[in-house]
């Protein structure tokens, strides 16, 4: 009976407010009197500080990014619900919270940065023209993500949604800001990536180029935090959650997996995001575009010369088990052909096993020397960018497909309704018509024989005309 009184004199108190609850408060004009801007603004060594602020939300965007990506591609089967309920067979909506935390991880790193570049760096007396680029190359990776995830994302509060090529454009616009301030390889390969999405070949393969005249061992890198937060979600559930088995590797790709494993108490493995392995992949590509063997082959050798040189840490993953909850339901034993191959799968019970932790392929100086021209390079190119690019949500891009707006945006935004562009998921048919089999296999454990039940680089350079995928053909 309480209860009834209580909502019955709530409703009556709401009703005699004006018609938007101002009367009762404000809730767009809300302050931290324990943090008011000035605590900010204007002290010493505050850029700084912010722009570890940025970093930090930067992790904070892969932890959202990575899990989605990574689900939605060919490269695992997510075998829980514990990370994301849908993505696993691309069933992609409006209403997906992950997708909205993604999309609203975006915004913050865009709103962090424009502040930095707009108020914190201005007016603090340390401020330096290193942080000024460092600021504007934030503002670019937002409008990156944004370009690379999203068929269309505002890039303003409740702002008109403009499109990923837009918003490639954006990102290029704030990266060639930092390159005028400070020349960093990292920039200039995110000017690549941009132009490479957006089929920029000769852009892209300047940019790629300059990238590796400053540095051919490059890598740009987001930390994570064990013990005080942000910690690495995907270490979590390649590694960390251990028997839950949440993200099994396809079997092409267990020598690879986990790519992210324990390092200690207080650090959590990095995601090298920006790597000098994408500017040598770009350029073979170019060439192959341009029918330049030779070249392609040289920037091959040359990216395995790199991963040579990359960490492969040692582990101890036994208590992963490959086990599917189904004993011998996935390959398990160094013994295992899987398509055909052999050495892709690791014996994780007989000791530790060593992973890369930054780039690894099976790739090999012999198959390089024995590529010729054609659909069988581009399907072998494609296959060592999955390899390569494993765990860092760069195989989810390849494939084309877009997520949507969130349902939020669409409510509160009136430039956003139900239907509009942005709000369905952009699936290329020919990825929507073999959603259900990305990462399905076979496996028969007396045998010792796996088959994936699709391949998808095959399907990729199959239809490499479509304007989706494979960009500079």
């Amino acid at each position: 009976m309480k209860k009834i009184i209580y909502l019955t004199f709530s409703l009556i108190f709401i009703a005699s407010c004006t018609k938007d609850f101002n009367s009762v408060v404000d809730f767009t004009d809300v302050e931290n009197p324990n943090l008011p801007e000035s605590s900010i603004v204007g002290q010493p060594n505050s850029s700084t500080i912010w722009a570890t602020g940025i970093e930090r939300e930067i992790a904070r965007t892969f932890n959202e990014i990575l899990i989605l990506a990574e689900a939605g591609s060919d490269n695992y089967k997510n075998d829980q619900t514990f990370f994301t309920q849908f993505l696993d067979g691309l069933d992609i909506r409006i209403t997906d919270p992950d997708i909205r935390d993604t999309q609203n991880e975006i915004a913050r790193v865009a709103k962090m940065a424009k502040f930095g570049l707009e108020q914190v760096g201005p007016n603090d007396p340390s401020y330096t023209s290193e942080l000024e680029a460092e600021y504007n190359f934030y503002l670019g990776m937002s409008r990156l993500f944004a370009g690379m995830y999203f068929s269309a994302l505002p890039q303003e509060t409740l702002g008109t949604p403009v499109t990923s090529a837009e918003n490639y454009t954006s990102a290029i616009t704030s990266f060639n800001a930092a390159v005028a301030i400070s020349a960093k390889p990292e920039y200039y390969l995110a000017i690549a990536r941009a132009h490479y999405y957006l089929g920029n070949k000769t852009e892209a393969v300047t940019a790629a180029s300059a990238a590796l005249a400053i540095s051919t061992t490059f890598t740009r890198f987001a930390n994570f935090d064990e013990k005080e937060n942000p910690d690495n979600t995907l270490e979590d559930a390649l590694f960390e959650r251990k028997t839950f088995d949440d993200f099994q590797p396809l079997p092409t790709l267990d020598f690879l997996d986990p790519k992210y494993s324990f390092v200690s108490n207080e650090e959590d493995a990095p995601v090298h995001y920006l790597k000098a392995e994408e500017a040598y992949l770009i350029l073979a590509e170019a060439n192959l575009a341009d029918n330049n063997l030779t070249r392609a082959q040289t920037n091959l050798t040359d990216l395995l010369t790199l991963i040579g040189t990359r960490e492969v840490r040692s582990i101890d993953d036994r208590s992963e088990g490959r086990t599917h909850f189904d004993e011998g339901s996935r390959p398990d034993k160094a013994t295992v052909i899987v398509n055909g191959r052999s050495g892709l799968v690791l014996d994780r019970q007989a000791g530790n096993v060593n992973i890369p932790a930054v780039s690894g392929t099976s790739l090999t100086n012999a198959d390089v020397a024995a590529m010729t021209l054609g659909d069988a390079a581009l399907e072998l190119l494609y296959r060592t960018r999955q390899e390569v690019f494993i765990a860092e949500g760069l195989r989810f891009v390849d494939m084309g497909v877009k997520l949507v707006i969130n349902e939020n945006e669409i409510l509160q935004n009136a430039n956003v309704s139900v239907g509009d562009f942005g709000t369905t998921p952009i699936i290329p048919a020919f990825i929507n018509a073999i959603a259900a089999n990305l990462d399905a296999i076979t496996y028969n454990a007396d045998t010792g024989i796996a088959t994936t039940v699709i391949d998808l680089n095959e399907i990729l350079v199959a239809n490499k005309a479509a304007t989706e995928v494979l960009p500079f053909h």
